[in-house]
């Protein structure tokens, strides 16, 4: 890692708790204008586009933001589509990054396939920025049940913004349906968290989402916010 002046963890944390206060859509929207007026061309979007919700609201406040999708390689056709869809639609300025391994080398599910395919990919992808912004939730998984809005990554040095850090499922769906955007196909076939197409399941009504990544194993987070 380079040297790189960390920000004052009191600002941040002031940033945060001020966002905290706030419903929940709108400190969404204040915590992405936050990250653009800080960072300017020093920031990066990373979404898997699961939905549409933070490239929405990305692209709503700055036309033209870098958004990056780790291409893993092991995605759903129809998240491929959705990607595609969304970048012509949108005119979306899109990076898509893919492992520097083969299909057949830590396929999908393995050790250590989630660190090849999506965190090495995503740490060359943001290299060199100020900060990024994710769509992490905090509903997501007890690992992030303490997430920040705003707060200071240390393994990759930089400032991490979670503009729905606060939102609940019901608000992820409630945004999507007012706004009218488009949905992800696999949603109308009982896909509520959707990862790579090995190891992504359907959920039944009334379970976790996240039930539905990697089924039959002991793993709930991938490496990319832990």
């Amino acid at each position: 890692m380079t040297d790189v002046e960390l920000p004052d963890p009191s600002v941040l944390e002031a940033v945060s708790t001020r966002l905290e206060a706030l419903p929940v859509r709108e400190a969404a929207r204040q915590a992405v204008t936050w990250a653009l007026e800080t960072f300017g061309d020093e920031v990066v979007v990373a979404s898997s586009f699961q939905d549409a919700v933070l490239v929405d609201l990305v692209r709503t406040a700055r036309p033209g933001i870098e958004i990056v999708f780790l291409d893993t390689g092991y995605h759903f056709a129809e998240t491929l589509a959705f990607v595609e869809r969304l970048r012509k639609i949108w005119d979306l300025n899109l990076t898509v990054t893919h492992p520097e391994i083969g299909p057949d080398e830590l396929v999908c599910g393995t050790a250590g396939c989630c660190d090849a395919r999506k965190v090495e990919p995503l740490r060359k992808a943001i290299a060199g920025r100020r900060g990024w912004i994710t769509g992490l939730k905090r509903v997501d998984t007890p690992e992030r049940a303490d997430a920040p809005i705003v707060g200071w990554d240390a393994g990759r040095e930089m400032v991490k913004v979670n503009p729905l850090a606060t939102w609940t499922d019901d608000d992820v769906d409630g945004y999507l349906a007012e706004e009218g955007l488009p949905l992800h196909p696999l949603t109308y076939v009982g896909y509520v968290s959707i990862g790579c197409a090995p190891t992504t399941k359907p959920v039944p009504a009334g379970h976790h989402p996240r039930e539905g990544r990697w089924p039959g194993q002991d793993k709930t987070e991938c490496g990319l916010h832990v």
